[in-house]
């Protein structure tokens, strides 16, 4: 049970959501959330929201963007490789996106959950 890995926080749950504004609306106008990031992603936008104050994010992105649980890691490499040779259902390779984009990779717990492993500090 002692194995670590290089995972540091719970940093993004994300949801689907039909209508991505609504959802702002919602959740800043109701909740009182507020925006912690808006940027072009694919068909739409990568919106996170929080209460002020916390460190874990909701992102609230259209159908076609994975939903889950994504964790921060300090080194997606070595977690791949450690998860795999621990028999873990992981992708088959540590995803690049881009020079900009953060090495990630997708793990499957024992129900089917999906957790994306995303590097960064």
């Amino acid at each position: 049970m002692g194995r670590t890995t290089h995972i540091t926080q719970v940093a993004t749950i994300a949801i689907h959501v039909t209508d991505q504004q609504k959802a702002v609306e919602f959740y800043v106008g109701e909740l009182g959330f507020e925006v912690r990031r808006d940027a072009p992603f694919g068909e739409g936008r990568w919106i996170e929201v929080a209460p002020p104050g916390a460190t874990t994010t909701v992102a609230l992105v259209l159908k076609g963007i994975p939903a889950g649980i994504r964790l921060t890691t300090r080194d997606a490499d070595a977690d791949h490789a450690e998860l795999g040779t621990r028999g873990v259902d992981t992708d088959a390779e540590v995803l690049r996106m881009g020079p900009s984009a953060p090495p990630m990779f997708t793990v499957r717990d024992p129900d089917g959950n999906t957790l994306i492993l995303v590097e960064g500090s």
